[in-house]
């Protein structure tokens, strides 16, 4: 079982709704103790941020056994004023790599 994550101190550029929503989008059927392994959060914030996110329609699931498959709503615009008409599109194509890019960088440390 994986621990719960180190706390960040300070502020950052991308919220954690969005880190979940570009970890989903890498791989549709990821488990929520992957997302909160990558995300550096716990898997009960992970399961409200998917329920957040859910609820307003960016992202839906269907459940086929114990796996479940998300799909996330592309054209769906983000919520603030500031970027009133950008969809969720825009968003996720800045914050998930392609793999062939993936493949090619090293991972920094």
């Amino acid at each position: 079982m994986v621990g719960v994550p180190e706390p960040h101190t300070g502020w950052t550029f991308i919220t954690n709704h969005a880190r979940v929503l570009a970890a989903i989008a890498d791989n549709p059927n990821v488990r929520i103790r992957d997302i909160a392994a990558h995300c550096r959060l716990t898997e009960r914030a992970v399961q409200r941020i998917i329920s957040d996110l859910e609820q307003d329609g960016y992202l839906s699931h269907t459940r086929d056994g114990r796996t479940n498959t998300y799909r996330i709503e592309p054209d769906r615009v983000l919520r603030h004023p500031a970027e009133a008409g950008l969809p969720v599109a825009s968003l996720l194509s800045l914050l998930v790599q392609d793999e062939t890019e993936r493949a090619r960088k090293p991972v920094a440390q």
